[in-house]
């Protein structure tokens, strides 16, 4: 019997091998995904402090976009090592602990950044929030698959992406307002403030967060811990999240800017195209929530909403947009970008076998950390070369790269290779 028959034998879908015995009532779920999706805000929320404040830090500490572009790049490398490793403790010691440090490991880097006075201080801070971010996912999907009812999980997923599209929206609309109105200083003195604000909620509301962790048979050694590692959906979804990063990371950082530069968008207008960006993505995940209660037609769903962002960013880089639309062709990008996101959720969850979401998400998004260290780094010196063109083309190119990823999956997961039992 093959690894893949041995997983799918004691995993039907849509039926989450995580949950408890006793099914969880609706309240027990809605506080639940509440906390998790607050805690998952405020990780994204981190991850968009910095870009939005380039044109100020570039001034104040004479560095170049590549430059600054490489403090992002710092961050999600610490990410991702501490995301592939962190899975594990989630499952061995539980996820609410890991869940508090990382929120505590957050506030301090904003607060590290507001009070840096070179630009080795904010790699240094860089380095800080990498290592809290990158708890995040194998927490959240350990909550979520393991407490949240079958029913409700394409909902949990819903949320849980809304939760973070909303942390992108904020950060850049609290900091560019706050430095406009005092200085960048007090933007991220007030994000610090905002982050620990969270780490006091959930931990006065520890009680709803209880998780055992996973209990293992002693005769389980390194090697059958590592078998998930086998399964080929998991390595074509951390090749999805790693395609998904580079253009997330195009957006967060310098598709509005391109956008400036192409079509002589006013400056007031450049937060807000990510911030709509956001906004609207965290609309497509809720719609989407709904199209996600039917795992069948997960692929279709993801498939469909990125060939849809391939035609707007073509139309950003090559067609003649007016000044006052650009903000709309964003909106509109966000939103069928985050209706793929609960089916995409989805499609990670029918890799995950019994007892190791932590492991998996652990593994899977450490795609989404490295691809967001390698965009700033190309896409950066596309910007200083005044190769604005390109950077929305290559935006399209991600895109059109996760149609054909979301295929392969999908073509995996129907004809899965025989693997050996040893």
């Amino acid at each position: 019997m093959t690894l893949w028959a041995r997983y799918d034998m004691r995993m039907p879908m849509p039926l989450s091998p995580d949950l408890q015995p006793q099914g969880p009532t609706f309240k027990q779920d809605v506080q639940l995904i509440s906390l998790v999706s607050l805690a998952h805000m405020m990780s994204h929320f981190s991850q968009l402090l910095l870009p939005p404040l380039f044109p100020w830090l570039k001034d104040d500490f004479s560095a170049s976009y590549a430059e600054l572009g490489f403090l992002m790049t710092i961050f999600f490398i610490v990410s991702c090592a501490v995301q592939a490793v962190s899975g594990f403790f989630v499952d061995r010691l539980g996820p609410r602990p890991i869940l508090f440090a990382g929120l505590g490991l957050l506030g301090l880097s904003c607060l590290g950044y507001a009070l840096s006075y070179n630009y080795w201080m904010l790699a240094f801070f860089a380095v800080v929030a990498g290592i809290g971010n990158g708890v995040f996912h194998p927490v959240d999907y350990t909550f979520i698959n393991r407490r949240v009812s079958a029913s409700r999980l394409g909902h949990a997923y819903s949320a849980h992406g809304v939760s973070g599209s909303l942390g992108w929206a904020v950060a850049p609309v609290l900091v560019v307002g706050l430095t406009l109105a005092f200085s960048w200083r007090i933007a991220l003195l007030v994000a610090a403030a905002l982050v620990f604000a969270v780490l006091l909620v959930v931990v006065l509301q520890r009680q709803k967060l209880d998780l055992p962790p996973v209990a293992a048979p002693r005769a389980v050694g390194v090697d059958k811990a590592m078998d998930f590692l086998k399964i080929p959906a998991v390595w074509m979804c951390f090749g999805f999240f790693f395609i998904y990063a580079i253009a997330l990371g195009l957006v967060n950082a310098f598709a509005p800017e391109a956008a400036r530069q192409l079509h002589d968008v006013p400056l007031s207008l450049v937060a807000i195209c990510l911030s709509v960006y956001m906004l609207a993505s965290a609309a497509g995940m809720a719609s989407g929530g709904f199209l996600a209660v039917n795992p069948a037609r997960s692929e279709k769903v993801v498939v469909t909403g990125f060939t849809l962002a391939v035609i707007l960013s073509l139309w950003l880089a090559l067609g003649q947009v007016p000044a006052a639309a650009v903000p709309v062709l964003f909106g509109l990008m966000g939103f069928v970008s985050g209706l793929a996101a609960p089916s995409r959720d989805l499609l990670i969850k029918s890799a995950t076998p019994a007892n190791a979401s932590g492991r998996v998400y652990g593994v899977v998004y450490s795609g989404l950390d490295i691809g967001q260290a390698v965009s700033p780094l190309f896409f950066g010196w596309m910007m200083d070369s005044g190769h604005f063109q390109w950077v929305l083309l290559g935006l399209a190119l991600m895109q059109g790269l996760l149609v054909c990823s979301a295929l392969s999956i999908q073509r995996v997961r129907r004809d899965p290779p025989a693997l050996s039992d040893a």
